[in-house]
């Protein structure tokens, strides 16, 4: 496995959103990827990560097989050609580079929103599909569960995983924290651009289920619904809907429509009600908060909050990386003690095959007493020829030179051909 693994991957860093939405894979997707790869090519310990910022997959092999893999991404998802998906991909080869990269992306440091919480989870995913299909071994099972155990050293010794640094995730959690007190608050989602149905993805990681959409064009909310586990309303109702709920989030322009204090005035409310305004312009009357109950919080406040979130996040990044270069140094050690046991083993079958073969030529005219006692002799002096060689790869594993003794272990006793 030693300087075998690599990633070819795209991501936001590289491609627009089309792009990714032409090679993005759900999980039935990933699972067929995962299948022709297998069928098709000769890699192994394979994990397929797709998600809305990227797509990636992970896998060893001796040669670098990305134009295959993108040809199986493309053949997936129905496309004739490659040419135009072809240029957006990147490939890390490097064995050690392609390790980092993974650490990097399942930790958020390579995520759009530094340090996002989701990535993690979806990664988990990946590696259970992945084992479902029986492609990860050893190296595999071992690196993923690394990773898992630097995140957690992360979350517990750092502040990058504190707060919520985006727009979408600081409204989730400022509605966590009015509706605390509030058994199965109702929220209503006035809007479905794109940071309405990014705060409505987000919902789906929170406490508060309860959420209404309420949109012009009904079929967008009810799409929107349907992938969020949220309920879609006519518009219609919109103003219905405002005074039932607990919050109202609303994020369509204040020009094209406007919640004023004279028009909820009218309305018998069912409070404490808080509206949060993500609009621009406004779409929510500050003079609400005249009203006894009304709270009213803007794009200001929401982007205070993640700002102060990211802030922190970028300011443990130093410390992130530490965990992960002294982790990666560890299972780097490790793969490379892995690479070594074989020729090791192998070496030791050599000897043991001088062993026998010169017990059988003196031992026929021995008692059973003296057979006994020049087995254990031998035994003995053949373990301790095995136990320097072995201390001294060890050795050189910890300062990276394992391969050059290795290549100089198979020359002397030739165990290449003995292998074969």
């Amino acid at each position: 496995m030693q300087q075998r693994f690599k990633v070819l991957t795209l991501s936001y860093k590289d491609a627009p959103i089309a792009v990714r939405e032409a090679v993005a894979l759900n999980e039935i997707a990933s699972k067929n990827l995962l299948d022709k790869i297998r069928e098709f090519t000769d890699a192994q310990e394979v994990l397929v990560l797709s998600t809305c910022n990227r797509t990636e997959v992970y896998y060893a092999a001796d040669a670098d097989l990305s134009r295959k893999l993108i040809k199986l991404i493309a053949l997936e998802k129905g496309f004739m050609a490659t040419k135009q998906i072809s240029p957006y991909f990147r490939s890390i080869t490097q064995h050690e580079a392609a390790v980092q990269h993974l650490f990097y992306v399942s930790l958020g440091l390579e995520s759009q929103v530094v340090g996002d919480m989701q990535i993690l989870n979806q990664v988990k995913k990946a590696y259970q599909w992945t084992a479902d299909a029986h492609m990860a071994g050893p190296f595999l099972h071992r690196l993923l569960h690394t990773i898992f155990a630097a995140n957690k050293q992360v979350v517990n010794e750092t502040g990058f995983r504190d707060g919520a640094a985006s727009v979408s995730y600081a409204t989730v959690e400022l509605v966590e924290e009015l509706t605390k007190d509030i058994e199965n608050p109702r929220v209503l989602m006035i809007g479905v651009g794109e940071i309405g149905a990014d705060v409505c993805d987000n919902f789906q990681k929170s406490k508060v289920r309860h959420i209404i959409i309420a949109n012009r064009t009904y079929h967008k909310a009810l799409d929107l619904a349907q992938k969020t586990g949220a309920r879609a309303v006519y518009w219609e109702k919109v103003w219905e809907e405002i005074a039932l709920a607990d919050v109202v989030i609303s994020s369509v322009p204040g020009d094209c429509f406007y919640i004023s204090r004279q028009a909820i005035a009218d309305y018998t409310l069912h409070t404490p009600k808080n509206f949060v305004d993500l609009s621009m312009p406004r779409s929510v009357d500050a003079a609400l908060e005249t009203l006894d109950g009304v709270t009213v919080h803007n794009i200001d406040d929401i982007r205070s909050r993640a700002t102060e979130a990211l802030e922190m996040r970028l300011a443990a990044i130093p410390a992130v990386k530490a965990i992960v270069a002294d982790t990666t140094a560890c299972f780097l050690t490790w793969t490379r003690e892995m690479a070594m046991s074989p020729a090791l083993q192998q070496f030791k079958n050599r000897l043991e095959e001088i062993r026998q073969q010169e017990m059988a030529r003196y031992m026929k005219n021995m008692s059973a007493a003296e057979k006994e006692a020049v087995e254990a002799i031998t035994k003995s002096m053949m373990n301790k020829i095995i136990k320097l060689p072995a201390l001294e790869l060890k050795g050189a594993c910890l300062r990276g030179e394992s391969e050059a003794l290795l290549e100089g272990l198979s020359t002397l006793f030739q165990l290449d051909k003995q292998e074969a």
